[in-house]
């Protein structure tokens, strides 16, 4: 779940920026802040939730994708894209209640969530926090616990700075879209803060029912063991073919894929999240 600079590389992906053509937006006052929104699409309310320094358009074609059979509510969150800023911190809970409070605003009782790094922890927060109001959860980079970062990330979180962003192409992309186009360096000040949030919900994951798709790339920030040790948690990792349902929840890993190559994939993360929504799962050789 790398929020920071791993994600640079994802936004200067072709056809990831904020060029793209897309649905037009909506704005709806959420806890203080405009939030900006698009909706697309027909069917069951679908909600996507983008990492840092991330906009909707750059999580590029996985939203029309996912478009194609859902109502899909696209969200910028709290300082990002033309998500107005409010005095205070951005951490996953407080995401989570934004979400939640949108929800109300619009009119949603309920939805499936697909996030992305920052957009998965408060997806999973969401679940937690607010069960009531998630039917399943698809989260890609995810992790429940800051010590199931790689080694590398976690050595490099004192050493961030300001410095490190302002000059970076995603800090243009902010002057283009944002309220503030002066608001960046406090934007990122939030973002290495939420960094240092300390991430350790095992026992709520695993009191949760709501279903969880986990994503992850086989050389994403997350290691793998984490990624297994989550969906044990929620009931997985059982053997099939004696007699019982398989788990609600589902784990899969996306081969020679990093953190950032995970958005970058729209077929494959397709293919992996419309059967686990539409609840269709591969026919064993005794059923």
């Amino acid at each position: 779940m790398f929020r920071t600079i791993l994600v640079t590389a994802s936004l200067l992906v072709p056809g990831l920026t904020h060029a793209q053509s897309g649905p037009a937006g909506e704005r709806v006052e959420v806890n203080g802040m405009q939030m900006y929104y698009e909706v697309s699409g027909e069917g069951d309310p679908l909600i996507v939730l983008h990492g840092a320094y991330m906009n909707i358009p750059s999580m590029g074609a996985i939203i029309p994708k996912l478009a194609e059979s859902h109502k899909v509510y696209a969200l910028e969150l709290q300082g990002h894209g033309r998500t107005t800023d409010i005095d205070r911190p951005i951490t996953y809970p407080n995401l989570a209640d934004d979400v939640a409070a949108f929800m109300d605003k619009v009119g949603i009782g309920k939805a499936d969530i697909f996030g992305y790094s920052m957009g998965a922890a408060a997806g999973l927060q969401l679940a937690i926090r607010h069960p009531e109001k998630v039917d399943k959860l698809a989260a890609a980079s995810v992790s429940y616990d800051a010590e199931g970062w790689q080694p590398e990330f976690k050595a490099f979180i004192p050493q961030m700075t300001v410095d490190m962003f302002v000059g970076m192409p995603f800090a243009e992309d902010h002057r283009k879209l944002s309220a503030d186009p002066d608001g960046f360096p406090a934007l990122v000040e939030k973002l290495i803060a939420l960094e240092h949030e300390q991430m350790a919900w095992e026992e709520d994951v695993k009191a949760l029912k709501t279903p969880v798709l986990i994503i992850t790339g086989d050389a994403d920030v997350t290691t793998l063991e984490h990624s297994v040790a989550m969906f044990r948690l929620l009931g997985g990792g059982v053997m099939g073919d004696m007699g019982k349902p398989l788990p609600a929840s589902r784990l899969a890993v996306m081969p020679a894929t990093s953190h950032t190559a995970i958005i970058g994939q729209p077929d494959l993360l397709h293919a992996f999240i419309e059967p686990f929504l539409k609840d269709e799962t591969p026919t064993g050789m005794f059923e």
